[in-house]
């Protein structure tokens, strides 16, 4: 299975306002494992950008000026995602944005939901934690995830902590392995793996007590009562197979 962990940056918000895609970045997974390629471009939108998208982001025109435009890069993109699963946080922004840039490359094309399955982990998100903030930040802490790298967004930076969450969120508890298989290695592969409990802790070690520590024991007991004057429920006395298993308690 082939999943394509995708994030997009832009100049504004809102798509019929005429604003474009400034970056994109994806990560690849294959069969739930990260395979270390990706995908990353900036793209020069041939027009201003917002200044409210400029603070998040912190990409400038002047940065984007020697850029290819996507018309130069469409191609290349289309061919890394293929068919490929897409996870998306908030999917209909970024899908927006690529259908316009895709329809403006090429007349007729009928969107990326007729190629590519979609993941929403925004939408998912909501429906495992339904009134709850849901933002990639909030996801992060909540599934300790680090993002501690991240000041702005980025779409390759963010499309790295996302496919993270998305593994957190539908694999439940995650660690990362490193297969010792020569083939895994060169892949620069990692996996998500479920410790079994048997590797977690070491077999504890029971330690009985002698004959001579228990009669200790009960003699103790036995002058609490006559200082006290109250019997102890757990005295009962008898030998030390008898108090085995309420001394370990």
């Amino acid at each position: 299975m082939r999943q394509i962990v995708l994030d997009t940056e832009t100049t504004g918000l809102e798509v019929s306002q005429g604003h474009r895609i400034i970056e994109i970045g994806c990560v690849e997974l294959v069969n739930r494992r990260l395979t270390g390629r990706h995908y990353h471009q900036y793209i020069n939108p041939d027009r201003d950008i917002d200044a409210g998208a400029m603070e998040v982001h912190g990409i400038t025109p002047e940065f984007l000026a020697d850029k290819p435009v996507f018309a130069r890069i469409a191609e290349a993109f289309l061919t890394f995602i293929g068919d490929a699963e897409l996870i998306i946080h908030n999917a209909p922004f970024d899908v927006g944005f690529l259908d316009s840039e895709l329809q403006r490359y090429r007349s007729g094309y009928t969107g990326i939901e007729s190629h590519c399955h979609i993941i929403d982990t925004l939408q998912m998100a909501r429906h495992k934690h339904p009134g709850q903030r849901n933002n990639l930040d909030v996801l992060c802490s909540r599934y300790a995830v680090d993002n501690s790298t991240r000041d702005l967004h980025g779409a390759l930076l963010d499309a790295e902590i996302l496919a993270d969450v998305y593994l957190a969120m539908t694999g439940g508890q995650t660690t990362l392995h490193l297969s010792d298989d020569a083939e895994s290695r060169s892949e620069g592969g990692s996996e998500s793996r479920v410790r079994p409990l048997s590797e977690q802790r070491p077999r504890l070690t029971v330690i009985r007590p002698t004959d001579a520590e228990v009669s200790a024991h009960i003699a103790t007991l036995a002058a609490i009562e006559k200082s006290s004057g109250v019997t102890l429920q757990w005295h009962t006395g008898g030998s030390a197979q008898s108090h085995t298993v309420a001394d370990s308690k």
